[in-house]
């Protein structure tokens, strides 16, 4: 079996930012000790809940470098490093590390859309040229290509690609992949919905957006699962589920921002062309912010 980067619940966490857009770098200090005191397992930084679209190439490795030296080796840090040029990834992925990057996290090739063979060709590239464990990032929602499970086959083969994030949605495919990896793939569900139901087909955690509001909850939706409480676990995750649907009833992190801001987290705007919510959909955010506790 191949060197596990986590069990549990990782935190793709948000870039907090200043009214003027910049990146609040003291704030982002703050909130991974917030995470990391909150029992989250790993914290992913400049992924897509983080903005990374937008951020410039300098202040993605500033806020990577920042969240490594806050966490200060009590979690592991994994970076948003995927691209849809791969010289590109295997820069971004080399400067990841010289800052302290502990794993990446690689979305498919969005736009140009690579075929299977493509995928194949472009992630072994960049694992043969890159010292840190990859986690692979299947969200064909956003990119427009999805990992078949044969590919992820090919792809489990080389010792540095260990775990995929899966966000397709189609736990059909989720389970093929179980079958022709084996321990060879570690799976992660990427949809805060489907933890148990993916946890159920071999996989070993989440990397969560509801966790930047519930680190603890979340965390345990995984442990007691892993634990054999089974039935708890089912039970937080329908807890959860209104408040789930209400961070997604927008273009994510639009919600989760605004969802931490209602409640005093401080993390600031987004960056465009990321926009304000509706008025419907922030009547039913707070609505589902109040249903789990909140007070604003």
């Amino acid at each position: 079996m191949k060197k596990r980067i986590f069990t549990g619940a990782a935190t793709a966490l948000v870039t907090p930012m200043n009214q003027d857009g910049s990146v609040n770098f003291a704030r982002l200090e703050s909130l991974v000790d917030e995470q990391i005191n909150g029992g989250i397992d790993a914290l992913v930084i400049c992924g897509t809940t983080g903005e990374k679209s937008t951020l410039r190439y300098d202040e993605h490795l500033k806020v990577i470098e920042k969240a490594v030296q806050s966490a200060a080796g009590r979690v592991p840090i994994i970076a948003g490093t995927g691209s849809n040029d791969t010289v590109y990834s295997v820069e971004l992925c080399n400067d990841a590390e010289s800052v302290g990057a502990d794993a990446f996290l690689m979305v498919t090739p969005y736009y140009n859309k690579a075929s299977q063979s493509g995928l194949v060709a472009h992630y072994n590239y960049i694992a043969d040229r890159v010292n840190k464990p990859i986690i692979l990032y299947n969200v064909p929602s956003r990119t427009g290509v999805a990992i078949a499970p044969e590919t992820y086959k090919e792809l489990s083969k080389h010792p540095n690609i260990v775990a995929t994030k899966e966000a397709n949605g189609d736990l059909s495919a989720i389970a093929k992949t179980k079958y022709l990896c084996g321990d060879d793939l570690d799976i992660y569900s990427g949809n805060d919905d489907q933890i148990v139901p993916i946890m159920s087909l071999g996989g070993i955690g989440v990397i969560s957006v509801l966790s930047n509001l519930l680190p603890k909850e979340t965390h345990d939706i995984c442990a007691e699962y892993l634990n054999g409480n089974c039935s708890l676990s089912s039970e937080l995750q329908i807890k959860y589920t209104g408040l789930i649907n209400a961070l997604f009833c927008d273009v994510n992190p639009v919600p989760v921002k605004t969802a931490m801001n209602i409640v005093g987290m401080n993390v600031g705007p987004f960056r465009q062309p990321l926009y304000k919510m509706s008025d419907a959909n922030l009547e039913f955010l707070k609505a589902k912010l109040a249903e789990c506790g909140f007070k604003f």
